[in-house]
């Protein structure tokens, strides 16, 4: 596999994991939290899933549309912690789908050759490489804390794997398992 292709490879699986896994793990564990727990924190430290649902649409805008895409930051990020409320499950949903779908325009568009470009994004000097496994690895992260929330409010709700056999197969993916090679 030559530079070229790995570079390609590395676009494509965040591609994937930032407009088809993560959204989707997100969306159907989402949808299980009764929509009066959906703004819910543990304490005033904590986020809900609805904080972090537009957390990730601000984040994945900031960081890939306006960052890598190179395109004006309008992100309000203490916004994204103080809401309480004001957007129900769907609209929290439609938000994120936009964000991630212009992120996804945005790395479509790359050139491998340009993962190693400079780029500056809230105030630190990164590139293009740097910013895109950030934004993965942040979007995993929260993925993460939204299926934990979902399951505390409503356990045996959010199933995504089948472990028939002891094999792992996917029930989020109409398609089946994704080439992972």
């Amino acid at each position: 596999m030559t530079e070229f292709d790995l570079a390609a490879r590395f676009l494509e699986r965040s591609r994937y994991y930032l407009g088809v896994e993560y959204p989707t793990k997100i969306a159907a564990a989402v949808r299980t939290v009764p929509p009066d727990q959906l703004w819910w924190r543990p304490h005033d430290g904590a986020n809900s899933a609805g904080n972090l649902v537009v957390h990730l649409a601000g984040n994945v805008r900031q960081w890939v549309v306006s960052g890598i895409g190179e395109t004006a930051d309008v992100r309000d990020r203490d916004a994204e912690f103080a809401a309480t409320g004001g957007l129900n499950t769907e609209e929290l949903l439609t938000r994120l789908q936009y964000a991630v779908a212009d992120a996804d325009a945005v790395i479509a568009a790359l050139d491998p050759a340009a993962l190693g470009a400079p780029r500056r994004i809230q105030g630190r000097e990164t590139s293009v490489f740097a910013a895109l496994y950030h934004v993965v690895e942040h979007f995993a992260g929260h993925t993460g804390q939204i299926i934990l929330l979902a399951k505390q409010f409503t356990p045996r709700a959010v199933c995504f794997y089948d472990d028939t056999d002891g094999l792992a197969t996917p029930l989020f993916l109409a398609g089946g398992a994704p080439d992972v090679a």
